[in-house]
């Protein structure tokens, strides 16, 4: 199986991050250039957690007074299986399986993991001096959406606790988050994120076709081509450029090559914003619209935005599908978003 690029690392505790088991001895200190690793990872915008069989205050507790508790998002320390620990935690940060990495010194949790979860690459704690230099572990940019990641999540994990304690309605619930949507064209400092929105994202993905940084840079020239960034702040503060369109454009005919969003904004409405900005502007062009789109085993609610957009499928080749829209039908930006276009 060919490994991803990581997108996040799951640590045990005992003679994993630290020396010693901490309910033998609360003294128990890090492993030697563990520190380091941490940080690392974390500025390469790889997240981390953590699963360990343990009791949760004693070694939270711990994490809080070593000083690294701030960089484990959803830690699990309970007694419950590493498996289900693990898959509890994927389940709260919405990536996908086969970038998970799980690091634990005792074999058989190791296989404990690897049986039910095969997907995720499971790692000796003993061979943790040589991490850093794994191709799995070196993304192919570090963007200031990498650096500022964890953030990020630690943002959207108020969200989601604010979300599950509102009462009201769902769309009363987006209205208090005061969310703000720019659109622009890529510029040239745009160009790192935007590959790595192609590489990482794959649930909210039309095509699941990859661009490099060269290849978008010859695009945004293009005199055929529009490619178009989102970036989607709200009170919790900045999802940071969350969504990615390539429009292919001819002079009667527009085609949507790519239309792409973070998982994190799956439930802000953002895909029908950007697909409604782009009905907007092919009708002002009066060009029929169409969009490539090729089904994953994970891209289903791309296909469901694209219908409930009022597209229509007009060609079906295995899992290749083209989509028309007669521009008779355009939705309205959402009342509860802010949508700026920047030219």
């Amino acid at each position: 199986m060919k490994q991803k690029k990581l997108k996040l690392v799951i640590w045990d505790l005992d003679n994993t991050i630290w020396n010693g088991v901490i309910l033998e001895d609360d003294s128990v200190v890090l492993q030697e250039g563990i520190l380091d690793i941490i940080r690392e990872l974390d500025s390469r915008g790889i997240l981390q957690s953590i699963s360990s069989k343990n009791d949760h205050a004693a070694a939270f507790a711990k994490l809080e007074e070593l000083g690294i508790a701030e960089y484990f998002l959803y830690p699990r320390i309970n007694w419950n299986s590493k498996s289900s620990s693990v898959k509890g935690i994927v389940e709260d940060i919405n990536i996908g399986m086969d970038t998970v990495a799980f690091i634990d010194d005792q074999p058989f949790e190791r296989e404990e993991v690897q049986s039910v979860l095969p997907e995720v690459l499971c790692i000796d704690a003993a061979d943790i001096a040589g991490l850093l230099d794994r191709e799995e572990f070196m993304p192919l940019f570090i963007t200031e959406d990498s650096k500022n990641r964890r953030h990020m999540y630690m943002s959207d994990a108020k969200r989601k606790s604010a979300e599950e304690e509102y009462e009201g309605p769902q769309e009363e619930f987006l209205a208090s988050l005061d969310m703000k949507l720019t659109i622009s064209p890529v510029t040239e400092d745009d160009l790192q994120r935007a590959e790595e929105l192609t590489v990482r994202t794959h649930q909210l993905n039309s095509t699941g076709v990859t661009y490099s940084y060269e290849e978008l840079n010859e695009l945004r020239h293009s005199p055929d081509h529009t490619l178009i960034i989102a970036e989607l702040e709200d009170i919790y503060g900045k999802y940071g450029k969350i969504g990615l369109v390539l429009l292919e454009c001819g002079e009667t005919e527009w085609k949507i090559k790519l239309l792409l969003m973070s998982c994190r904004v799956m439930s802000r409405g953002v895909g029908s914003v950007l697909i409604a900005y782009i009905i907007k502007l092919a009708k002002e062009k009066g060009v029929y619209l169409t969009a490539d789109f090729v089904q994953t085993d994970r891209n289903r609610m791309m296909h469901i935005t694209y219908k409930f957009a009022g597209f229509k499928e007009i060609e079906h080749n295995g899992n290749h599908i083209v989509f028309g829209h007669d521009l008779s039908f355009n939705q309205a930006f959402p009342t509860y978003m802010k949508v700026e276009v920047q030219q």
